[in-house]
């Protein structure tokens, strides 16, 4: 599945939510799809938990 597929179906559940569920549930949802995309990233193993604590120019402190 493309990503525009996958983009298109997200905004939709988004918009789906908002406008049954009202803004909490939009709130919700939304935040559920981004912890959903992080675990996809980890377990994809494209992204590890020391990506969280290293400064953006990559030096150690």
């Amino acid at each position: 599945m493309s990503r525009a597929v996958v983009g298109m179906i997200a905004g939709m559940a988004l918009g789906f939510a908002g406008y049954f569920g009202g803004f909490g549930a939009f709130l919700l949802v939304a935040a559920m799809g981004a912890v959903g995309f992080v675990v996809g990233r980890f377990l994809e193993g494209d992204l590890e938990v020391g990506d969280f604590f290293r400064t953006r120019d990559g030096r150690r402190r």
